[in-house]
């Protein structure tokens, strides 16, 4: 075998693993959890968005939304410290 043949796997194995704790750290591993809060980022921005001609449920949607944002992060923060 040269030294070629063994150094390129190794340097593959190696990004592979290097991207995997990548993703550890910025996504806790949770992609669901990071979607739902994506999700609700979105959705507050379309009510932000939105005429404020709604009889109060729209700012009562909101303020729901951002509770629902924290909570999320709340469950994102427990899950990696357990």
């Amino acid at each position: 075998m040269n030294r070629r043949s063994i150094l390129l796997p190794g340097v593959f194995i190696l990004l592979l693993f290097l991207g995997y704790l990548a993703g550890c750290a910025t996504g806790g591993g949770q992609p669901h959890m990071q979607a739902a809060m994506d999700n609700l980022r979105t959705a507050r921005d379309e009510l932000n968005a939105a005429e404020s001609n709604k009889g109060g449920h729209r700012e009562r949607a909101i303020t729901l939304i951002n509770d629902a944002m924290n909570q999320v992060q709340r469950g994102i923060d427990f899950a990696r410290t357990h």
